[in-house]
């Protein structure tokens, strides 16, 4: 079953946050850059496609002059349930270092456990799982 793929056109940091993700889930990552595809429109050092593929899956790119960068509102990239709960904590410290707690990775009243963090790229990520049976 084909699902939405997350692409990204970061502000020159393409490398820095596909690397960073790669550091925290693991993966393979693919990184291309302007001068490899044969794009002027950007420097030729810079990312034109790169790709994380795993168990998160993130691809993305450096936006080319004039082209708008990653801004997200009312969009979160959930994690719930897609790991061990302590795996999930684990994502979240690190998805935490550089960026901001909206909401700490703990227990919620109606019995799961969850958190939310807008990571030190601007990703606004939702992490949690359901109490072990």
């Amino acid at each position: 079953m084909a699902v939405p793929q997350i692409y990204v056109s970061f502000p020159g940091t393409a490398r820095e946050a596909l690397g960073f993700y790669a550091s925290i889930f693991g993966g393979e990552l693919s990184l291309h850059t302007y001068e490899e595809f044969g794009r002027k429109d950007g420097p030729a050092g810079a990312i034109a496609h790169g790709v994380l593929s795993g168990v998160v899956s993130l691809a993305g790119s450096d936006a080319a002059a004039g082209e708008k960068t990653v801004q997200l509102e009312g969009v979160m990239l959930s994690l719930l349930g897609t790991a061990e709960p302590t795996v999930l904590h684990q994502w979240f410290d690190k998805l935490s270092a550089g960026g901001s707690v909206i909401d700490p990775l703990a227990p919620k009243p109606w019995g799961a456990s969850d958190g939310q963090v807008i990571d030190r790229h601007g990703l606004h990520w939702l992490i949690g799982y359901e109490p072990e049976a």
